[in-house]
């Protein structure tokens, strides 16, 4: 893999509208430029758009009441965030993407086993997010969903292309104009906006044990699907960026937006019996004033495209990865746009031959995503915290023939046998219409209560601690403490 290029220095500088110039290379610490200060905003708006008011409607789709939605919600939030925020730590760390940094755990070649699943989520994410725009806009405005896929889209890709200086930007501006909006619709439900548009048939929810533990896993899944992403944008911060500090202002800004988010989606589900957040905001803002609830919807989805870039952006870092592992590239710009190009295309394909409704999708496609990335976090987590305690030899992972190998089998078979050992205890509902995709025997036993995400975390994290103590640490910190920054370089220009 080849270092950075002129032109690839020079569009690192931050100025203008430059395209970023590094991807899956290191981020050396001249060129550090990124503010712990704005982790916190960031991964505030990360789930502070209709995308997670749609989660708060999967709880009152299953029979769950908006207050138990609310609890089961925020408490999955909050346990979901704290894996993502610990990952973010290592991004200022290691000054590298979350998935290169995998090759640890995975190996050279191996992690390719950890990129299929991170690229799923990915799309995944997208996927669901066109899908939701394409349904509301059509409900509120009649648009057709083609030229609106296509749209967003391509806006997505755009961002993405330049890369991480314009994306936080676009962040910074998408979170000041919705945090008005969603502060306003939230009063205006609470003293009945909207209430009267709603059918007339008496609410019928309340407390379900499998609807709980539903909700529970699925808001835990959409922030555990958050983890390979975090380090992607903490990894211009400095170096000596205190951990401790980072992790709290990733957790409070994920969990919090994410809390507010999921309950006011609940509230909306029960109180106006919504089934699409763009119809809901539409409903509540023209019960305040006329043309408003337009305004609303058409705010709400222009702050939403960052999100659409994040997935993108990430899923070029783990695509070029992959095809690094097989065959070493140069991480240059044209080769995160070609990459970029890829991925919107097949997101398009996908967005254009998927059929159901985007709630149903959602549902299953985040419990898939749970399902997929757990194995891998809890891998990641404890070689990284217990067994190598944040010290790893960058330039190796750059290398198949390094400290790291082509193949690391002990993360392999750890995901492997977390995996298999979370196939009884899965339970995928479909959301739309109640109905059962797939239940494991023990998941039976339990009345469909899904704790597989609860088995694969514990059997993979277990699986690999025990397997690491065969691991030569004390010959490896010795290589370690030989390495300097020009060392880390070099390994990316061969």
């Amino acid at each position: 893999m080849s270092g950075s290029t002129p032109i690839a220095r020079s569009a690192e500088s931050g100025a203008g509208l430059a395209i970023e110039g590094r991807s899956i290379d290191y981020i050396p610490e001249s060129e550090r430029h990124g503010l712990l200060a704005s982790q916190g905003p960031f991964w505030f708006l990360g789930n502070f758009h209709f995308f997670t008011l749609s989660i708060g409607f999967v709880g009152p789709s299953l029979g769950l009441s908006a207050l138990w939605t609310t609890l089961a919600g925020a408490l999955g939030i909050m346990f979901g965030t704290l894996f993502m925020a610990f990952h973010g730590s290592q991004g200022p760390e290691m000054g590298l993407p979350q998935m290169i940094q995998s090759r640890a755990q995975f190996g050279y070649r191996g992690v390719v086993l950890a990129l299929l699943a991170t690229l799923f989520v990915f799309v995944g994410f997208n996927l669901v997010n066109v899908t939701l725009i394409m349904e509301g806009l059509r409900n509120v405005f009649g648009l057709a969903p083609l030229p609106v896929a296509c749209a967003v889209i391509s806006v997505g890709a755009l961002l993405a292309i330049y890369g991480h200086d314009l994306m936080h930007r676009a962040f910074k501006w998408a979170l000041l104009v919705t945090l008005p909006l969603y502060t306003l619709v939230t009063l205006a439900l609470m003293f009945g906006a909207g209430w009267g548009a709603a059918p007339a048939e008496p609410s019928t929810l309340g407390f379900n044990g499998v609807a709980f533990a539903t909700q529970f896993a699925i808001a835990a899944s959409y922030n555990i699907a958050y983890a390979p992403y975090v380090s992607d944008y903490s990894r211009y911060l400095p170096r000596h960026t205190v951990r401790w500090k980072l992790i709290a202002a990733v957790f409070l800004g994920a969990s919090l937006s994410g809390a507010w988010m999921i309950g006011l989606g609940a509230w909306m589900a029960e109180l106006l019996q919504a089934s699409d957040a763009l119809v809901a905001l539409d409903r509540i803002g023209s019960a305040l004033l006329p043309g408003l609830g337009h305004l609303l919807v058409v705010v709400s989805v222009l702050g939403f495209l960052p999100v659409i870039a994040l997935n993108t952006y990430s899923a070029m870092l783990t695509l070029l990865t992959g095809i690094d592992s097989v065959r070493p590239i140069r991480p240059t710009p044209r080769a995160r746009v070609l990459a970029i190009l890829c991925i919107t295309l097949l997101l398009l394909a996908c967005v254009l031959s998927l059929r159901g409704g985007g709630i149903a999708i959602l549902n299953t496609v985040l419990v898939l995503m749970l399902y997929f990335l757990v194995p891998w976090t809890a891998v990641n987590l404890v070689d990284y915290f217990f067994v190598r305690r944040g010290r790893y030899a960058i330039p190796h992972f750059f290398t198949p023939n390094g400290l790291y190998g082509a193949w690391q089998m002990r993360g392999i078979l750890a995901y492997l046998v977390g995996f298999a050992c979370m196939i009884p205890f899965f339970c995928i509902v479909d959301a739309g219409s109640g109905e059962a995709v797939f239940v494991g025997p023990v998941a039976r036993l339990l009345d469909g209560v899904d704790i597989a995400w609860l088995v694969g975390l514990a059997v993979s994290g277990l699986t690999y601690l025990v397997l690491s103590r065969s691991l030569d640490l004390e010959a490896e910190r010795l290589v370690i403490a030989g390495i300097r920054e020009e060392h880390i370089l070099a390994s990316g220009q061969s």
